[in-house]
């Protein structure tokens, strides 16, 4: 067999590898999908996975990995997110916006016992429609990300950055050990096992904004742990 025909015959075999998982990716896509607001392009995420895993494919040694989708998937994943940080949506809507959102929420809830319209929020920010329901997106995109993603919300990360992941993470678990088994779970569902707000409510009988609210709860107690 000539170089450029075994060349040719490896081409064939990865492309048909990467085209095996292509179900997958799309599944992937479709799942994160569901966790995002409607700005967000189902086609665009499956695009950006495909990219990935074609990529992947083409440098796949199957004598150092033998699976090739244990190998692709947080690769796929993360390219994913890699696209969603991409957006750059944070700079858009303003961070000290996104911060105030949450703690007008908070407020109107305790007061209301319901969450407030992007129309109520504008009139208690005094901001316009259009930057309350930006910034909202702009939260809303972010709750899929790592813990240490959302905890760069707000202060540009200069919390994070003095202190070790290590440390990071003992602070995560002190945080959720003064929430209840029922509370932990909600974490559990949304980080681990990626599941929508809309499963996590049927399973547990939470409404989907009380589970939105300890996410938030969470993430802010984190915070105030590393001093953001």
């Amino acid at each position: 067999m000539s170089a450029n025909v075994y060349i040719e015959d490896m081409k064939h075999k990865e492309d048909a590898l990467a085209i095996q998982y292509l179900p997958a990716v799309k599944a992937m896509a479709f799942r994160l999908k569901e966790r995002l607001p409607s700005s967000i392009d189902f086609m665009d995420l499956s695009a950006i996975g495909t990219e990935e895993l074609i990529k992947l494919a083409r440098r796949y040694n199957e004598k150092l990995n033998d699976s090739f989708w244990g190998y692709a998937k947080k690769r796929v994943y993360g390219a994913m997110l890699d696209y969603l940080r991409s957006l750059d949506v944070l700079s858009r809507a303003s961070r000290k916006l996104v911060k105030a959102i949450d703690y007008a929420v908070e407020e109107y809830r305790l007061l209301h016992d319901e969450e407030p319209t992007d129309e109520q929020l504008a009139i208690i920010l005094d901001e316009s429609l259009e930057k309350i329901h930006e910034a909202r997106i702009a939260s809303s995109i972010y709750t899929v990300m790592p813990l240490h993603d959302q905890l760069q919300v707000g202060d540009e990360g200069a919390a994070l950055a003095r202190i070790e992941k290590e440390e990071l993470i003992e602070v995560i678990k002190q945080v959720l050990s003064g929430y209840d088994e029922r509370e932990q779970l909600i974490i559990q569902f949304y980080y681990f096992e990626e599941l929508t707000l809309k499963e996590i409510s049927e399973l547990l009988s939470i409404t989907e904004s009380r589970i939105s609210q300890i996410h938030k709860s969470v993430i802010h107690k984190i915070k105030e742990s590393v001093g953001a």
